[in-house]
């Protein structure tokens, strides 16, 4: 924290610009050092723009740039900071950043703005962590997700509950240490009453983590169905470019095909996968093989039927084999005309919605990301002041203080000492603080900022 840091912040390559990042209490002296423009920077006014040259220690010009003054504490990482604007491309970049650090800066380590922002205090780990979530969100709802628990949306409600707990814990050791004194009791139905209410919130908030992982990596979604029925079509129609090879020819697909889309909104992982019938064809086998397997690993299985075609045994195979699912069932082609079989289809889903569509015109594909929609829940996961357990290490440390509440309504039913609760109690208090970074070990707070790029 004593050292002055610098970093690219920018992504490599060409560009209209490129942004060198400089934090640290000497942020100031080192850019004087480097910039030149009608004054120095030591002289401007915090949260000001100023236009000049970067000079190498030979008085070479390097660049020509604009200085972004920031003065501490109203910065990302609480620290003074100056931002250098220079021409893109990493020739110019580079140079910039390498007179930097020749002036006294040290070069920053992945995620050390970001973890300067977290020790300062000015947002806690769940907020740091989100960061990284913005940069690397692929849709929409993602990207909105992180921002609002950017903006603590978590944090608040995880503040809350280990608020209380912490609140309960304190007048419970009162009770305990100072047993004669004339203090206001608390009664074990009101420790009971609390870490129940506890545990429903923490329990509410690990009932999104399936949402949050869908927000975060995409539905996984298989497509699904006997030879030549249109999968492949379907994946080049919802991706809007010919990624899988399609003719009249049965098995085609011999291989999975992975492709991840953005649907209206929603995020899916298509895989499109061989066509399954029995063959004595070495190579096909394999890929019905696979198939299967990726059936297994899916989120959502989408199954293919011809419309145009027979509805037959190798359909109501594949009905059969992805009915403990989550599904919805296509009826193709209906460009070739109305099909025959969409009672029969009905039937054999088990309830499964049912859609026909073509994929050839798109027909119906509307209805499919409706119902994908509804699947998923995703209306309340669009709601701004959702919180949406999205981070695997947030999910773990919910279920340790979900185990440790039901624990202490257990003791309490059971007319255990009230000391024995109170165990754990500080368990729940110090899993919650994982997520927040109050209780949290040095060594995952450095294994957190690593996943980061250099620069952030």
């Amino acid at each position: 924290m004593e050292r002055t840091i610098a970093a690219i912040s920018t992504p490599q390559g060409n560009g209209g610009i490129a942004v060198i990042r400089i934090s640290g209490n000497d942020a100031i002296k080192v850019a004087d050092k480097v910039f030149f423009g009608s004054k120095k920077l030591a002289d401007c006014d915090t949260h000001t723009v100023h236009y000049g040259f970067i000079k190498n220690e030979k008085g070479e010009k390097v660049d020509e740039v604009l200085a972004t003054v920031m003065l501490a504490p109203k910065t990302f990482t609480r620290e003074d900071v100056v931002e250098i604007s220079t021409h893109g491309g990493s020739t110019a970049s580079r140079a910039v950043l390498d007179t930097i650090i020749r002036a006294g800066a040290y070069m920053a380590e992945p995620g050390e703005f970001t973890k300067r922002a977290f020790l300062n205090g000015r947002i806690d780990l769940s907020q740091a962590e989100a960061v990284i979530d913005i940069i690397n969100s692929t849709n929409e709802l993602a990207q909105r997700n992180a921002l609002s628990q950017l903006e603590g949306s978590l944090s608040k409600e995880i503040e809350n509950v280990r608020n209380e707990l912490v609140h309960l814990a304190a007048q419970m050791q009162v009770t305990i240490d100072y047993p004669d004194e004339d203090l206001e009791d608390i009664t074990t139905d009101d420790i009971r009453n609390v870490a129940h209410d506890c545990k429903n919130r923490v329990n509410k908030l690990l009932s999104t983590a399936d949402s949050g992982k869908i927000l975060r990596d995409g539905i996984k979604t298989v497509i699904v169905g006997k030879p030549n029925v249109g999968k492949s079509s379907l994946l080049n129609s919802l991706a809007r470019e010919e990624r899988a090879i399609v003719t009249d020819i049965a098995g085609t697909t011999r291989d999975v095909i992975e492709e991840y889309i953005n649907l209206d909104g929603i995020p899916l992982m298509l895989i499109d996968t061989a066509g399954i019938r029995n063959t004595d064809d070495t190579v096909e086998k394999i890929g019905v093989e696979k198939s299967i397997k990726s059936i297994e690993k899916a989120d959502l299985v989408v199954v293919m039927i011809d419309g145009s075609g027979f509805f037959g045994d190798e359909d109501v195979e594949v009905l059969h084999a992805t009915k403990n699912k989550k599904r919805i069932v296509l009826i193709n082609k209906t460009d070739l005309g109305q099909s025959k079989y969409v009672e029969a289809v009905k039937a054999k889903a088990n309830g499964s919605v049912v859609i026909e569509v073509s994929a050839k015109t798109g027909m119906g594909l509307d209805i499919l990301a409706d119902e994908i929609r509804k699947v998923y829940n995703f209306g309340e996961l669009a709601r701004e002041d959702s919180a949406v357990i999205t981070n695997m290490r947030h999910k773990t440390a919910l279920i340790k203080a979900g185990e440790a509440l039901g624990r202490v309504v257990e003791a309490i039913d059971m007319n255990m000492p009230s000391d024995i609760a109170s165990i754990d109690i500080n368990i729940a208090i110090d899993a919650l603080g994982e997520i927040t970074g109050e209780t949290v070990s040095d060594d995952i707070v450095t294994a957190i900022f690593h996943s980061f790029c250099v620069g952030k």
